[in-house]
């Protein structure tokens, strides 16, 4: 039997133990497709022990389970099942029997089963998990990624053991190096011949090697084949040309084994002239960091919705993904590899510090070496991933202790994946804690004794000054001192919120090569112009490219009102749910910060108008450093004719000038408030509302909003007509109030109603930060005039998507279901009958 995925048939129930059974206790099992998160259907509350971090939703334990039955002609074989991640502390029982554990909620895993199976009956497995208290943004629970069962002979290619690596490239060919290990579970030594191929799309078989294998019983050994592929085509960001290597055991002229991994070619190379290079050639990595959640359909991982994040991310702009601040999944990095998207993956936000109570610390020392093991045997054949990060902010990267462990984590990958570059989150605010809390204390104290009612700034005050206090306390002395062994170790030094030390560390550390590892969105304009300039600063990863669950209000924005001051904070309180610090939002809508930053990237010619939200006019607004302005791509407000509205015009030009209906407002200098942006008063009026860029006194792009029409209807988009019933296939449909011409009212939101048969909803939500409605209902509010519907495939060939709100005509949507689909073009809605 080859290795299949094992997503179906599964149940699940809140985890209750033989002895809580007899007591009375009870939990029903409610049926489940995985990949399943478990917490992201319970209700939320204020008193939830994560608070705001975990945006609010409960902890809990869970258990699933599922029956197996394997025949006859599988008795005496290797059996495994792979999890790809279970969140977390998994147990993995077998007819009753613990069969295996695995402490890391983001790591993929083995465990053989077979010596606890009965061949020909029905075979009961449970998985248990747990999330509590453990996180510092919403993780979800239980088995969230994708499940595979193998079953192999007892002689075989060791379960995850095939590697495939470039070794060299010229102008001519490229050495490609096949490595396996070859294991032997019988009692007999056997002498196996494995025969590798090297195909590419189109040309069939390029490169292929054969070889005998002896393995002793219970032993492995390893198998390599060197092969030269000429000509071949490389694998970059614009042309992700990937290739597969298939691996084949023969044992008395009989196959025993065989496997298929995709790879690709190139080369990676970097250093402090010449930055970082692909395949020889300089890049800078226009960065994104990314949490794992996606957003209405929760923690899980599907192929589909990992596929449409990754191209909505590559289309505004970014390159390269961080993964933050845990393992990326199997399914995101395919699409990555897919679609053209570089990986920087990281192995963790803790190493021996707590960073919640209940966190992976009090795992760390006794799991971390198999984690990274883990890590290296998922990513290795991945040409996306081209460097590991060993962890994010930790608080031990100031101290000699931690220099320790940054030495064995660094030597751990090199010895595991020599061809990878190494880097570090570190933020020298954090690696400092100790230096920075006597300091913030003392700080308090003088102000304490200072303050007068009129000038006590509290948290507020420390808020709106964090930004600049973590860049001060990065380029201090004490940092520079107590973070070098620590940065010494690696291959690129990882910076959270340290672009002060951009340029002194290129005299103070001549051979350091510095990435951008977290940056404040607002900063990217200078953070940019640091980059480009400078050779040994090879990229920024903006915090975040993709809004998150968790961490709710991180980048919030609040008003003064008269004489309150406005409660400024990091952690918003219920509803809150999402951090609203995304260029892009939960539902995968572009945000204006998103077109600013593709300006200032140079990607964007045109300029973009956003206006700040009229309902605030006369209100101060207070922002954290993770936030953008409070604004929106409208020119939509009917209810505020007459009144003064900001306008923001994001440009890479001199000045813009905006006209209103054809009449000149005015001319405004870009830049002269905030980089790339020129602002303006006016007095709204329906109609047309155009910029027009100038530099040098030539326009040189523009771009207009228009107000819309009284009437209000529904427009839906799907991202495909045709979906593929074999691998899980999801359909994202935009869902929007407009006037019926393309012009969304964001401010005449509808509870909008879906209706699926033929197929299933998903899941059906909006873009809002703060909201008490949840994902699985048929109805849900819109937000700026939005909201998302997710459908899945069911029995049918055919789904009837139906849209219903109030004071507008229904509309519908009709999708293909087949097997293997190919991508569509966007579906046109029609009106109900």
């Amino acid at each position: 039997m080859p290795t299949t995925t094992l997503n179906d048939g599964w149940a699940v129930r809140d985890k209750v133990s033989a002895f809580a059974e007899l007591g009375g206790a009870k939990a029903e099992w409610v049926d489940v497709t995985l990949p399943h998160d478990a917490l992201f259907d319970r209700p939320r509350s204020e008193d939830a022990p994560g608070g705001a971090a975990t945006g609010y939703f409960p902890s809990g334990a869970f258990e699933y389970r599922r029956e197996l039955v394997l025949s006859n002609e599988d008795r005496g074989k290797l059996v495994v099942l792979e999890f790809d991640g279970v969140y977390r502390d998994a147990m993995v029982y077998v007819n009753g029997a613990l069969a295996g554990q695995h402490a890391f909620g983001y790591s993929r895993f083995a465990v053989r089963i077979d010596p606890y199976l009965r061949v020909g009956e029905a075979n009961e497995i449970r998985v248990t998990c747990r999330a509590h208290q453990d996180s510092r943004w919403y993780t979800g629970a239980g088995i969230y990624r994708d499940v595979h069962l193998t079953v192999k002979q007892l002689v075989h290619l060791a379960v995850s053991s095939v590697q495939v690596s470039t070794l060299r490239i010229d102008d001519e060919a490229a050495t490609v190096e096949v490595k396996a290990e070859v294991a032997n579970l019988s009692n007999e030594t056997a002498t196996v011949t494995v025969a590798s191929a090297i195909r590419t799309e189109g040309a069939g078989v390029v490169a292929q090697d054969r070889s005998p294998v002896t393995v002793l019983p219970g032993a492995t050994a390893v198998l390599r084949h060197r092969v030269l592929v000429e000509q071949p085509a490389l694998w970059d960001v614009d042309s992700p040309a990937l290739h597969t290597a298939s691996l084949t055991v023969m044992h008395d002229d009989i196959v025993v084994d065989e496997e298929e991994v995709a790879f690709g070619i190139r080369s990676l190379d970097v250093d402090s002239r010449r930055g970082f290079r692909l395949n020889g050639q300089p890049l800078k990595l226009r960065g994104a960091s990314v949490h794992h959640d996606n957003g209405p359909l929760g923690a899980v991982s599907v192929r589909a919705a990992e596929e449409r994040r990754v191209r909505l991310l590559k289309e505004a702009g970014f390159n390269a993904i961080r993964s933050s601040h845990n393992p990326a999944s199997t399914a995101l990095l395919e699409a990555c590899d897919r679609i053209g998207m570089l990986v920087v993956d990281e192995a963790f936000d803790m190493w021996t510090s707590n960073k919640t109570d209940f966190d992976y610390a009090s795992d760390f020392s006794q799991w971390w070496e198999r984690d990274l093991e883990a890590l290296v045997r998922k990513d290795i054949n991945h040409p996306s991933v081209i460097m590991y990060s060993i962890g994010n902010e930790i608080p031990e990267t100031g101290t000699p202790a931690g220099g320790v462990w940054s030495r064995r984590l660094a030597e751990k990958l090199r010895d595991l994946d020599p061809a990878r570059p190494v880097t570090n989150g570190i933020n020298g605010f954090v690696s400092t804690l100790d230096v920075v809390i006597a300091g913030m204390r003392q700080a308090q104290a003088q102000a304490q004794s200072q303050a007068s009612p009129e000038s006590a700034g509290g948290v507020n005050g420390m808020m709106t000054s964090v930004g600049a206090m973590m860049n001060q306390i990065a380029a201090s002395d004490v940092v520079t001192e107590r973070t070098a062994e620590s940065f010494s170790v690696l291959d690129v030094a990882g910076l959270n919120y340290g672009d002060a030390r951009y340029e002194m560390d290129k005299s103070l550390f001549p051979h350091r090569v510095i990435l951008g590892t977290e940056s404040f969105p607002a900063q990217i304009a200078a953070i940019w112009e640091l980059v480009t300039a400078n050779d040994h600063v090879v990229g920024d990863f903006t915090w975040t490219g993709w809004d998150y669950l968790g961490e709710s209000g991180l980048g919030s924005v609040v008003y003064a009102e008269g004489d309150e001051p406005g409660a400024l904070s990091v952690a918003q309180p219920f509803p809150w749910l999402t951090a609203w610090c995304g260029d892009i939002d939960i539902t995968g809508r572009r945000r204006p910060a998103s077109y600013y930053r593709e300006i200032v990237f140079g990607l964007r010619t045109e300029p973009y108008i956003a206006v700040r939200r009229p309902e605030r006019n006369g209100q101060t607004p207070l922002a954290t450093p993770w936030a953008w302005s409070d604004v929106v791509g409208s020119w939509n407000w009917p209810d505020r004719v007459g009144e003064t509205v900001a306008v923001e015009v994001y440009a890479a030009a001199d000045e813009v000038e905006l006209l209103l209906n054809g009449s000149s407002v005015g001319r405004a200098e870009v830049g002269a408030e905030f980089a790339f942006r020129a602002d303006f008063q006016v007095a709204y009026a329906p109609g047309q509302l155009v910029a027009v860029a100038y530099a040098a006194g030539t326009e040189v792009g523009r771009t207009d909003l228009v107000s819309g029409a009284d009437r209000v209807e529904l427009e839906l988009d799907a991202d495909r007509l045709e979906l593929d019933r074999a691998r899980r296939d999801l359909a994202f449909i935009d869902i929007s109030v407009t006037d019926g011409e393309g012009v969304a009212h964001n401010g005449r939101d509808r509870e909008v109603t879906v209706t699926v048969t033929g197929g299933d909803l998903v899941a059906l939500g909006s873009a809002a930060p703060a909201t008490q409605e949840g994902f699985f209902g048929p109805s849900r509010t819109t937000f700026d005039g939005r909201a998302l519907a997710i459908v899945s495939p069911g029995d049918a060939d055919e789904i009837q998507v139906l849209v219903e709100a109030d004071g507008c005509e229904p509309r519908r949507l009709t999708l293909r279901v087949a097997t293997n689909a190919a991508d569509a073009p966007h579906a046109q809605a029609t009106f109900a009958s």
